[in-house]
């Protein structure tokens, strides 16, 4: 969208020049007035014709020319990248409504019952979490704040025998849901997600290796933490994004994932 827009640039800045030149042209050789300048070089490159009036002069009509010559190519080229950019806008509202259900649907599944299980387990989280506590009243600049914050956070997953076992029982369950995740065609260009699905598809294989998780050597503790947080640093962007998007496009949805926010110890859903 970005490269439709830049030619839409280029070619609506040529057409202005050449617009100018034309009614310029047209005032000094035909003698015009402002007005009828303009609508000769309109007309003229709109290609509809000039009726009862016409260029009458010599200059006039080498004008006339080169408004046709110049000026017909890149107005179309306007008229071109303008609808390819209205369809290009339209085509990704689509894509991103369809790309948002998945993600609805993926924490309702397992999104946001891990993000709990992380945010519980992270140490440094009860120092930042009045910063996530989002409300009916964020705004833009809201979101915008706490994604930055989130971006310096030093996120920390304290896995031990005891916390792995749940983590690892949910994951096995949940082992058919992640694979028609990332079988998902919509996901295929949603690299951050496709990325958040395989750091936690690998996290459920590295505990589903191990028999016996309570008697672990920390070595191996310190491993599955890092898998966890490399899953736990990539989830938390996705659900911002996702609470920014159901806030604009989904209040009952956003209203209902505010009160199940993870980082919000006393979240409840029962509406009070």
């Amino acid at each position: 969208m970005n490269a439709i827009r830049f030619r839409l640039k280029i070619y609506a800045g040529i057409l202005l020049v050449i617009m100018s030149i034309g009614i310029a042209g047209f005032r000094a050789a035909e003698d015009l007035p402002l007005f009828d300048a303009i609508y000769f070089g309109i007309v003229t490159i709109a290609t509809v014709g000039y009726g009862d009036i016409h260029p009458t002069t010599v200059m006039g009509k080498i004008f006339a020319l080169f408004l046709i010559v110049g000026g017909v190519g890149t107005f179309l080229g306007v008229v071109a990248n303008a609808t390819e950019l209205i369809l290009s806008r339209r085509e990704n509202a689509i894509y991103l409504q369809k790309v948002h259900m998945v993600l609805g649907i993926f924490f309702s599944e397992i999104g946001t019952w891990m993000l709990t299980y992380f945010a519980r387990l992270d140490p440094d989280v009860e120092s930042k979490s009045a910063h996530f506590h989002i409300t009916q009243s964020w705004t833009d600049a809201d979101f915008i704040q706490a994604q930055n914050l989130l971006s310096k956070h030093a996120y920390q997953v304290a896995i031990d025998g005891i916390n792995s076992e749940a983590l690892r029982n949910f994951l096995e369950a949940k082992g058919d849901f992640l694979l028609r995740l990332l079988e998902n065609p919509v996901l295929l260009e949603h690299e951050s997600f496709t990325l958040l699905l395989q750091a936690i598809y690998h996290l459920r294989e590295e505990l589903l290796c191990r028999e016996d998780l309570a008697s672990l050597p920390a070595s191996d503790y310190a491993h599955l933490s890092g898998d966890a947080r490399r899953a736990y640093g990539l989830i938390v962007p996705q659900w911002l994004g996702y609470m920014k998007y159901l806030k604009s496009s989904y209040p009952y949805l956003f209203h209902l994932a505010v009160r199940k926010n993870p980082f919000d110890r006393d979240a409840s859903t029962v509406v009070l």
